[in-house]
């Protein structure tokens, strides 16, 4: 099931405007796969350290949404509403995300994860593409985007393990 849409993976030079994290984790890929995409694994390791979550849906197919409230160890909410736009299983997924239902496009980004069969390992990558520099930026310095995306999938490889 996959579909390509116009988006910033297919734009010639996003360097200046994409984050790109990696992480060997110690399971198999079907196994990786499956935490990412079954609403039973996502709420218990999605985000930062200290994050819990509410879940309020899940539909993973293209054009379906993912809703839910990352709730911060500062006791503040982070509401959050994604679309899929891309799914070829088990080698990657696409969304279009941003912190608001209120669909303001300046907090909207895609993201694209790429999970990679090594061995009985998986290296996931995870590419974060704003729509401009500046949107960049301000993701890294404000929210610690960078740090955010390496504790969350600190988090996955933890929660893999242990399922």
């Amino acid at each position: 099931m996959q579909e390509r849409k116009n988006n910033a993976a297919n734009n010639a030079d996003t360097s200046d405007r994409e984050i790109i994290m990696s992480r060997l984790i110690d399971a198999p890929r079907e196994l990786v796969w499956e935490a990412m995409t079954k609403p039973e694994h996502v709420v218990h390791w999605w985000g930062p350290n200290g994050f819990t979550n509410t879940l309020e849906k899940l539909d993973f197919r293209v054009g379906g949404e993912w809703h839910h409230v990352m709730h911060g160890p500062d006791g503040r909410d982070y509401p959050s509403r994604s679309v899929y736009t891309a799914i070829d299983k088990p080698h990657h997924i696409e969304f279009c995300t941003g912190g608001t239902y209120k669909g303001d496009p300046k907090a909207m980004f895609e993201a694209m994860w790429t999970f990679e069969a090594v061995g009985g390992q998986t290296k996931v990558t995870i590419r974060l593409f704003f729509p401009t520099a500046q949107a960049r930026n301000m993701a890294v310095e404000r929210i610690g985007a960078i740090e955010g995306g390496n504790q969350t999938l600190a988090r996955l490889a933890g929660y893999v393990i242990k399922t």
